[in-house]
């Protein structure tokens, strides 16, 4: 992304261009997501996640060649992102449903903050050392080690043991009757509407992340509002993972949270106002503690839904929610990231923060005043797989990954 982000700023300038890129995201994901969620509930995880993670490698060695050779047009960058995305509607209810297999029930809440330490952790060290290396070497070089970066990956997955996903060959529900294709989809649908809590977590994360979404500006910030050029984008986009690293560790390493829907409430106005002082600040290192603290923020909302998605819903059934899910968790930071391009070209990269992340504010205001059974939320984890929910909490599912995703 450090490598997409100044590119595509170093050939256009323009700020509604960078917005471009998160709706190359988002389309894929948007059109593929459930096709995803189904290929996870009736493949091999495993082997999805090995043709994902060779074909996004092949993607990056080609940009390799192509910048080499100087061919690379802003065009070609956005298919890029889009082939990258389509790829990801795949893997991510892969991935996603693979970590709870190798998850022991009774620390789902830990080892899934664990993941997220992990992937965050990796998310500092990748923009920090991709704006060191564009610094001092050229682009390039960012996505030739972006393709030698797959290489440990893809041996890990041949390594790393799980249990059996408990799906019926059919794809379809245990215990229930066969479907396949459209009908395991729609089967999942269903599902989720007899948990209304869960659709409610959904539109949070969306609405959250639509208001707020607005790193693909970072590049703006770094040249025009910070002086720091390529140097401080590598600090700027890894400061979120920075608190999410922080916030990670604290979640894996204490009892699980018994107030779910407040923390989930307190997360997102912490994360607008963290966002909304970010567009106010003219200091660079101000802006680093802003952003780390809206990852924190982030990452407890996070976890949170991503423990009531996955505690409560059926193994045979997972790839699908996740994808539903990822539809919410994707398109809605992709979307605000275009949002606030369009917005920030027509007034100033400031306002279009600033105001985003004002309404996530005043979202989290009316979500705790006018959704009760968020308010009341509670989620116990027993050592059973028996999953016990306090007044109001509805059913399984519901909640957003690491984005990475």
């Amino acid at each position: 992304m450090v490598a997409f982000t100044w590119h595509v700023y170093q050939l256009t300038g323009s700020k509604l261009s960078l917005g471009l890129i998160g709706l190359c995201r988002c389309v894929p994901v948007l059109a593929f997501g459930l096709w995803g969620g189904l290929t996870a509930d009736r493949f091999d995880r495993r082997r999805v996640l090995l043709a994902t993670q060779a074909f996004m490698a092949v993607v990056s060695t080609a940009l390799f060649f192509l910048t080499r050779a100087g061919l690379v047009t802003p065009a070609l960058i956005y298919a890029a992102v889009a082939l990258i995305a389509t790829t990801a509607a795949f893997e991510n209810p892969a991935r996603s449903s693979f970590v709870v297999n190798v998850l022991p029930k009774e620390h789902l809440e830990n080892g899934l903050a664990l993941n997220v330490l992990g992937w965050q952790a990796a998310t500092v060290m990748g923009p920090a050392l991709g704006g060191l290396l564009l610094a001092a070497t050229s682009l390039p070089t960012l996505y030739a080690a972006d393709a030698v970066s797959f290489v440990p990956l893809v041996g890990i997955l041949f390594v790393v043991r799980a249990q059996s996903p408990q799906a019926p060959p059919d794809g379809g529900v245990a215990g229930g009757p066969p479907t396949r294709g459209l009908a395991a989809i729609l089967d999942s649908v269903r599902f989720l509407r007899t948990k209304p809590v869960l659709i409610h977590l959904m539109w949070i994360d969306f609405l959250a992340t639509l208001f707020a979404g607005s790193l693909l500006l970072l590049p703006v910030f770094s040249n025009e509002v910070f002086h720091r050029g390529v140097h401080g984008l590598g600090w700027l986009m890894a400061a979120p993972a920075v608190g999410a690293v922080l916030a990670s560790a604290w979640i894996s390493s204490r009892p699980p949270i018994r107030r779910h829907g407040t923390a989930i409430v307190a997360a997102v106005a912490a994360y607008g106002v963290s966002i909304a002082l970010f567009g106010l600040t003219s200091s660079f290192w101000l802006g680093l503690l802003l952003l780390a603290a809206s990852g924190a923020a982030d990452t407890v909302s996070t976890v949170v839904r991503q423990v009531a998605r996955q505690t409560m819903t059926p193994d045979a059934m997972r790839g699908r929610l996740s994808a539903i899910h990822m539809l919410f968790f994707v398109s809605g930071p992709q979307l605000g990231e275009l949002e606030a391009g369009a917005l920030a070209e027509v007034t100033s990269v400031g306002v279009a923060v600033t105001s985003g992340g004002l309404l996530c504010v005043v979202l989290a205001i009316v979500v705790w005043a006018g959704v009760p059974k968020i308010r009341a939320l509670r989620i116990e984890s027993p050592p059973s797989s028996v999953v016990v929910l306090g007044p109001g909490a509805g059913g399984p599912d519901g909640g957003k990954g690491p984005l990475p995703s």
